[in-house]
């Protein structure tokens, strides 16, 4: 990973922050793509303070404002990364909105937002990204998106939110095929467990669930493992404690938030 460059939506906090410090540690250059430019009451972390943290763990970072619904916005960042390092090897797809709201009480507000940024942002991330991946050294996309099942239990609750979940992992599937004579990996990756995110603390369970959660580190972790591998392995949806446990883990218990409740962790979405 050391000199080379990844793009990463949504890297200012959470699930994408640990994965741009994981990679940091490794020497990369981090193009940290996200909106949040000035401190949010509820969400810590800004683009700038995750770009110091990359920074002190051993990489180098780039934070730029970045709203993927705009191909502007895109573009320009698309842009800046390449006058900045020179290329682009690695883009992770991780920015996400998300509303676990039956369809009478989802918005079309908030249904609009969800597929502008988790399918129509990762999407349009991955075009303008492409061209430059082709020029790559073991290039790959990764998307942080469930295993694709038509299983009626994962749409009948949330059905706007798994279609735009799902239209990542459709992405996967398709941008797999149709990259693989040019040898770039496409691959997804989800927890197997929640993860104790300000959207698990302020959104879906409050402490309760954040105690049963695992930490972000354990993505950042699986997605090091994920992105080391050679780019012929494509079109993987992989868990992140399967990717651990063959990388050599014993056990997971230092990614566990509250080792009383080890054993009784939440199960995420979609597994």
């Amino acid at each position: 990973m050391k000199n080379k460059t990844v793009f990463i939506t949504g890297a200012s906090r959470g699930i994408g922050k640990a994965i741009g410090l994981r990679l940091a540690k490794e020497g990369a250059n981090i193009i940290i793509a996200a909106k949040t430019a000035t401190p949010h009451p509820k969400l810590p972390g800004t683009i700038y303070t995750a770009a110091e943290e990359m920074e002190a763990a051993g990489g180098k970072a780039l934070p730029i404002i970045t709203d993927i619904r705009s191909e502007e916005a895109v573009q320009n960042a698309v842009q800046q990364a390449l006058e900045r390092f020179g290329a682009i090897d690695i883009l992770i797809n991780n920015a996400s909105a998300i509303s676990l709201t039956d369809t009478t009480n989802t918005t079309m507000k908030r249904y609009d937002l969800m597929h502008a940024v988790n399918v129509r942002g990762t999407y349009m991330t991955s075009k303008y990204c492409i061209p430059h991946l082709k020029k790559a050294d073991n290039p790959h996309i990764l998307n942080l998106s469930p295993p694709l099942s038509m299983d009626a239990k994962w749409f009948q609750n949330h059905v706007a939110y798994t279609m735009a979940k799902y239209g990542m992992s459709m992405c996967v599937l398709g941008m797999a095929e149709e990259l693989r004579p040019h040898k770039i990996a496409v691959n997804a990756l989800w927890p197997r467990t929640t993860i104790a995110t300000a959207a698990v603390r302020n959104l879906l369970g409050g402490e309760d669930m954040c105690n049963r959660s695992r930490k972000p580190e354990i993505m950042g972790e699986a997605a090091f493992h994920i992105l080391s591998k050679n780019a012929s392995e494509t079109g993987n949806f992989y868990i992140d404690d399967t990717i651990l446990f063959e990388a050599g883990y014993k056990d997971l218990d230092e990614f566990a938030v509250n080792l009383n409740y080890k054993n009784e962790l939440m199960p995420d979405f979609f597994v």
